[in-house]
């Protein structure tokens, strides 16, 4: 029976690793030509495996786009909770997710992280989904709600709303604004500063 286990440990082992071989193979593919230009045979021979191992692990390229959002965002959201977990005000926190996904476009390059970003808005995601199932929008909607029980936000502020319009209106601007710093920064700094305005007292 031990001899069983460790052979079935072994197989999940190598599958974990050709999984993230093309993980990585694709990232850098979708990097390149981006999600819709993207060869799963590139990929699939950049991984070392065989064009039909891509598909066991990845039924479509958006399989993969959507593993990689699942990461990301669990690590944005990492970052978001320490930065919360030290003294800010509102404008601060909302800045700070900002400043995390310009770094995130940063790392993953124009292409890829304008496919990432349209994800959100694709019809095509899998039908069971809800918003607790992205921990970017789950911090800070709880950012928002915690600044509203300080009273740094009207009482009758809606954080739900609050925090999934804030993001939603952003992904939308990173996806159409220049990807100079200097244009697009004076857009998000107005951008952050009317979001504060819509939930100040009346």
């Amino acid at each position: 029976m031990p001899a069983a286990n460790d052979a079935s440990a072994s197989r999940s082992s190598k599958g974990s690793q050709t999984r993230e071989r093309l993980l990585g193979a694709a990232v850098g593919e979708f990097k390149r030509a981006g999600m819709d230009g993207a060869d799963t045979g590139a990929i699939a021979s950049a991984a070392g495996v065989a064009h039909s191992t891509f598909f066991f692990h990845f039924p479509t390229k958006e399989h993969v786009l959507i593993e990689l959002e699942r990461r990301e965002e669990e690590r944005i959201a990492r970052e978001l909770t320490r930065f919360f977990g030290k003294p800010h005000d509102v404008a601060a926190a909302l800045t700070k997710t900002v400043s995390a996904m310009e770094s995130l476009e940063r790392r993953l390059g124009s292409h890829l992280f304008k496919d990432f970003l349209a994800l959100h808005f694709s019809a095509s995601r899998p039908p069971q989904e809800v918003w607790t199932n992205h921990p970017v929008m789950v911090v800070v909607i709880e950012e928002l709600e915690q600044a509203r029980v300080r009273g740094d936000i009207p009482e009758n502020a809606d954080a739900f709303h609050s925090g999934v319009f804030f993001l939603v209106g952003l992904y939308a601007l990173l996806m159409t604004l220049p990807e100079s710093r200097a244009l697009r920064a004076p857009v998000l700094e107005k951008y952050v500063a009317t979001t504060l305005y819509g939930m100040s007292p009346p």
